[in-house]
């Protein structure tokens, strides 16, 4: 089995060449995407890294073996904001959650693949995710570990996001990652929602993230001290899902209007 050189947007990584990812390639080819392979070796994955958009991962023992390739899988993903998709048992999954984060993982199929699923899926992401379709990136930043993980799970299925429970956190990871928008907890211990907008404005990568502040205080006097900061926009933590979908939506239409 051999990688296409300058095939399409997605890479199968197998740590072996193995009938079954012969046969998702042949599957792929036949609906029109041209995929690439690489076996589960950091050089070989380099070789496509500027050019996929969806990684589809063969999980197994022998990756296990060699963490350093899943740390830099890992942060080619982030990095280049790509799409995850593993495959393998529940087991093997738990093993690459100590490397990947699971907020990174696009979908996991487990073992016996359901292959036109696995087809359906990597179709859908590259009509959704790529060109001007791509999705947009948010950051959420939030020390209440269970509200983050809440909002989190309401979009992930419109937007790439990302998760940092302090400012340090949020600093770190916009430093490797881009971010569309950032919701940023108001209260927050050690540096506060005010604090971390300032580090963000002073720095010359992040000055231009667009804030939206996220507060749980309506009242007029806290409303007019989050205003007086600038952010694009303060939400209630009492908002609900729908809500926070649609301010979304309406926010990054404007801003594609404007520019």
């Amino acid at each position: 089995m051999s990688g296409k050189v300058g095939a399409g947007k997605v890479v199968i990584i197998s740590a072996t060449d193995s009938f079954l990812a012969q046969s998702l390639i042949n599957k792929l080819e036949s609906v029109g995407i041209r995929p690439a392979f690489s076996h589960a070796d950091i050089e070989e994955i380099k070789g496509y890294a500027e050019t996929i958009e969806l990684v589809v991962l063969f999980m197994s023992e022998e990756l296990g073996e060699t963490p350093e390739t899943l740390v830099y899988l890992k942060d080619v993903v982030q990095e280049k904001e790509l799409g995850l998709v593993l495959i393998g048992d529940a087991e093997q999954y738990d093993l690459i959650k100590k490397s990947i984060p699971e907020q990174e993982v696009t979908e996991f199929f487990e073992r016996p693949l359901d292959i036109d699923k696995l087809i359906r899926t990597v179709s859908t992401y590259l009509d959704e995710n790529t060109g001007e379709k791509r999705k947009k990136s948010v950051l959420i930043v939030d020390d209440d570990i269970t509200y983050m993980r809440t909002v989190y799970e309401w979009l992930k299925g419109s937007y790439h996001v990302g998760m940092a429970a302090n400012g340090v956190q949020a600093i770190s990871y916009l430093a490797k990652n881009k971010a569309d928008l950032v919701l940023l907890d108001y209260e927050m211990p050690i540096a506060n929602g005010p604090q971390v907008l300032s580090m963000l404005k002073n720095d010359s990568e992040t000055g231009q993230i667009p804030v939206m502040f996220l507060t749980g205080h309506g009242d007029k006097e806290s409303v007019m001290s989050v205003i007086e900061l600038k952010p694009v926009d303060y939400l209630l933590k009492t908002i609900d899902k729908n809500t926070l979908l649609e301010k979304l939506d309406t926010f990054f239409k404007k801003q594609k209007h404007v520019i």
